[in-house]
């Protein structure tokens, strides 16, 4: 990992100026169009037995101005359903809380989340956070709720690990995923809610995270870091319109959850910031979507999960109907899109597009070993560009961690049906590997329009134990993804 070279609040500063300072963010068409013109002109320098024809995805929808695939209208965001407004409406100055960034509010907010819960089957609630900086430890939501940030209001981690409790591992799990045992809370927490949301007018929550990291680098850290948001067993939640910096580990985690809505978020945590992962949108869970978000992390951006070994074979709750569309960022030590590699209880009906990754280690990787069980199958991969991606497609086995001892080395993943379109990587360092299990091949990939630039001519495609059909590849697949006549390409 990269050595962290500027003070934690001066990194700050700078990621959030680049997302909401004056620099813009290139919109959809105008990424596009620069993919489009320097794929052509790479192309014009390759050897003219090539047909820049077959070679290019041309199908971007640039003539007509309109987006790639689905338009920009396209939204999953149906998967929350609408709530009424809140009967009761308060502050969390109501309940004695302090933004002036020093003084504890942790028995403000748990002040507040008690009194909330009165209104949970009489009209719902929602706890206002105003401008300021308000220091906090854990705290527990309540069902129909709404925590709402106005602009300019800051939620900070405490940095008092007591204000950070112990709770039981996920069973899917038998353990905290870092250390034995119990794990710590997230900061903000729910178990068993409905119809919650966490949103407001680009408020800020801030994990304060360094000290946690800090802890993992020294080796001293006892239990599991928490998250910044966690919620278990809820549905019909909604998280939106904010920013989330520096969380101790995986910044946003719903688990045995369903119909999840995460929109319009932007998510920072330095990129040498161990495993604080963006979203883990589906943790054993169902209908989740994820869209329109900003991230940069010291793990992937989005990875969906299910269970770790045998703890999540014995479980068997899946995650599937997953749909993560127009997500942008960077992680120079992992993955865009990452499937696994915790995913014993199954991943099925995954659609990923519209995807933007730049100066990270892999673009979308599917992460298992021998060990995992469990099922990887219907995963759709569609309209990703990348732009100095080390390795833009991963398939790979051996991640080689287990929970304990119980493992069972002959429980092997089935990993069958991938479908990866439409896909542009510039300057790439390295050509896609794919690598399967030789008791358990990767069965029925196809790839379909993928241009992978910036290859040395000697790099080859690196494929182990996978079957499947290619079209229109450059350069060249390897002879597992046998080539079908560019004419017979499905048309879309």
């Amino acid at each position: 990992m990269s050595t962290c070279r500027e003070s934690m609040e001066g990194q700050n500063q700078i990621l959030i100026n680049r997302i909401k300072g004056n620099l813009r963010r290139p919109s959809w068409a105008s990424v596009l169009l620069l993919f489009t013109v320097i794929a052509l002109i790479s192309l014009l320098q390759i050897n003219r037995e090539y047909s820049i024809s077959l070679l290019i995805p041309l199908d971007f929808g640039l003539i007509s101005g309109s987006r790639p695939g689905p338009q920009i209208s396209s939204s999953c965001s149906d998967f929350f359903k609408q709530v009424p407004a809140r009967k009761v409406v308060k502050s969390i100055r109501d309940f004695g809380g302090i933004g002036d960034g020093k003084t504890s509010n942790t028995k403000a907010f748990r002040r507040a989340m008690e009194f909330m819960a009165r209104f949970t089957d009489s009209g719902g609630s929602q706890l206002v956070v105003p401008k300021g900086r308000w220091l906090t430890g854990s705290f527990n939501l309540s069902s129909n709720f709404t925590l709402f940030l106005e602009q300019g209001a800051v939620i900070l981690g405490s940095q008092d690990l007591k204000e950070w409790p112990l709770i039981n591992a996920l069973p899917s799990y038998g353990r905290g995923r870092e250390r034995l045992g119990a794990r710590h809370i997230s900061l903000i927490h729910g178990n068993g809610l409905t119809n919650v949301v966490i949103t407001g007018e680009n408020g800020t929550v801030d994990g304060q995270g360094k000290m946690w990291w800090e802890l993992w680098w020294n080796r001293t850290l006892v239990h599991t870091r928490g998250h910044l948001v966690e919620l278990i067993n809820s549905q019909n939640i909604l998280i939106h319109n904010l920013t989330f910096l520096n969380s101790p580990f995986w910044t946003i985690h719903p688990v045995y959850c369903r119909n999840i809505v995460i929109r319009n978020m932007t998510i920072l945590a330095p990129w040498n910031a161990p495993n604080t992962d963006g979203i883990d949108p589906a943790d054993s869970s169902v209908n989740v979507c994820v869209e329109d978000c900003y991230i940069e992390s010291g793990d992937d951006l989005v990875a969906v999960k299910s269970g770790w070994d045998q703890y999540g074979m014995k479980m068997a709750r899946p995650s599937s109907n997953i749909i993560v569309r127009r997500v942008t960022g960077t992680t120079p030590t992992c993955s865009g899109v990452g499937i696994g590699s915790e995913m014993s209880g199954g991943v099925s009906n995954v659609i990923i597009e519209d995807l933007y990754v730049r100066d990270s280690a892999a673009g979308v990787r599917i992460k298992t070993d021998r060990g995992r069980g469990g099922y990887i199958t219907n995963i759709t991969i569609n309209n990703m560009k990348m732009e100095r991606v080390k390795v833009p497609i991963r398939f790979s086995r051996g991640a080689n961690d287990h929970p304990d001892e119980r493992w069972d080395p002959k429980a092997v993943p089935r990993v069958r049906g991938i479908r990866i379109s439409n896909v542009v990587s510039l300057e790439s360092k390295r050509p896609p590997l794919l690598e399967g299990i030789e008791e358990a091949p990767f069965l029925d990939i196809h790839m379909e329009n993928v241009s992978i630039f910036g290859l040395a001519p000697n790099m080859k495609w690196n494929c182990e134990y996978i079957s499947g059909s290619s079209c229109s590849i450059f350069p060249a697949p390897c002879s597992q993804l046998k080539n079908e006549s560019t004419f017979q390409c499905p048309i879309h």
